[in-house]
């Protein structure tokens, strides 16, 4: 069992100064309305409604924090988690992009969003969300900028792949690889950027965005265990 499916909601927050004072290590999960992340939070942790997909995209203005360690399978989901168990945290970021919110609330957001990856000691990586048949939006861009000047690992996360054939899919890979490897540091030197293909319905990708997230939460030897397979190895047809 993986240690993600321990996750229980610890808290949320709407402004920085409320973000908790807990010093383990924070995994945030970064990505366009509509983009799947949600949908692949809950899958990776086993649970069918621990991050919550508003029916009206775009509309959850809240930063969402959810624990790992802290609580026992056995406990019942409203038991209190025991703070000084927690190992890691896992968090929900508010999904922008979508056209129809209101331009105070898009403010509010990219000040959010802004400053909570760029100065928050505490995040240790962000997990970008992209919609396999449209990544790297003008937003998603600038996300990976702003995130990028702090030096920490950025993994990507395609979504939907079970939209594609296999051929497209595999060129969405290497095209978004290729992307990933054009950013460079002041000294030419690459970022710790990673990429993946994923489909909850399908089921691809799970057991490597499992392995990676628990890597840089610091739950495993990132040595310990290899992915089961390659991607461009799976069948996307």
């Amino acid at each position: 069992m993986s240690k993600l499916w321990q996750a229980r909601f610890f808290t949320t927050v709407n402004q920085l100064r409320d973000l908790p004072d807990t010093q383990v290590p924070e995994i945030a999960f970064a990505g366009r309305s509509n983009a799947g992340k949600s949908t692949a939070i809950n899958i990776l942790c086993n649970q069918k409604g621990l991050a919550f997909a508003s029916k009206t995209p775009g509309r959850t203005q809240h930063i969402n924090f959810f624990s790992i360690g802290g609580a026992h399978v056995a406990q019942h989901r409203k038991d209190p988690t025991k703070v000084d168990e927690i190992q890691a945290l896992l968090v929900d970021l508010p999904g922008y992009g979508y056209a129809e919110v209101s331009g105070s609330a898009k403010l509010h957001w990219q000040r959010l969003l802004g400053d909570y990856v760029q100065r928050r000691d505490q995040l240790a990586a962000l997990i970008l969300i992209m919609d396999s048949r449209r990544p790297f939006t003008d937003l998603d861009v600038q996300m990976l900028e702003w995130f990028a000047p702090t030096g920490k690992p950025i993994h990507c996360i395609l979504t939907k792949v079970d939209k594609l054939n296999r051929n497209d899919s595999i060129n969405v890979l290497r095209q978004a690889r290729a992307k990933l490897d054009s950013y460079v540091d002041e000294d030419g030197e690459g970022f710790p950027f990673t990429v993946q293909l994923f489909s909850a319905q399908n089921r691809i990708g799970i057991d490597e965005a499992n392995d990676k997230i628990l890597e840089l939460a610091g739950l495993i030897d990132a040595d310990a265990e290899e992915p089961t397979s390659d991607p461009e190895s799976d069948s996307h047809e």
